[in-house]
């Protein structure tokens, strides 16, 4: 993937992730990368501190990608509402989950200078408190914000894609 994004600051959380080129709709962006490290080592090593501010991403049932070890650029791809890209989990053809990856799609065209934003998809299972509402809230600024990162979780079984 040729890069067409930079980090800098970003109005939406502080820092942010921005096209430096156009990028078409489908067109791969980026790939999250970070150690890889099992769900217990994170919840380890994190558990409690519930800062609204994370770089981990959960790969599959067990394994998460630790951005702040070894992360690259897609680690500062802020959450929004109204988002231009998603986060696609991708297994390896091997069906080794330590073999997964995470890549970062472009949703529609986004245009050079625009920054470039996921749903964090945050899915948890009791209700959202007002504090974690406001540790964990959206500055997306879109018509539609919702005012959190944070989701109840869906009853069909499926699991958080961020963490």
């Amino acid at each position: 993937m040729p890069s067409k994004i930079i980090k800098r600051s970003s109005k939406i959380h502080g820092q942010g992730v921005f096209a430096t080129a156009p990028i078409k709709a489908g067109e791969d962006v980026v790939q999250y990368k970070g150690r890889l490290r099992t769900h217990a080592q994170v919840d380890d090593e994190y558990g409690g501190q519930d800062t609204g501010h994370t770089f981990l991403f959960i790969l599959n049932e067990t394994y998460v990608i630790d951005g702040n070890i070894g992360g690259n650029v897609a680690r500062w791809i802020n959450h929004g509402c109204a988002p231009n890209c998603k986060a696609f989990v991708i297994g390896h053809e091997s069906g080794d989950p330590a073999k997964d990856k995470v890549v970062i799609e472009a949703l529609r065209d986004i245009a050079e200078g625009e920054e470039l934003t996921y749903d964090y998809d945050i899915q948890i299972e009791a209700p959202i408190t007002a504090e974690e509402r406001r540790l964990w809230a959206c500055r997306c600024g879109a018509p539609n914000c919702s005012g959190t990162m944070l989701k109840p979780a869906r009853k069909s079984g499926a699991r958080n894609k961020a963490r």
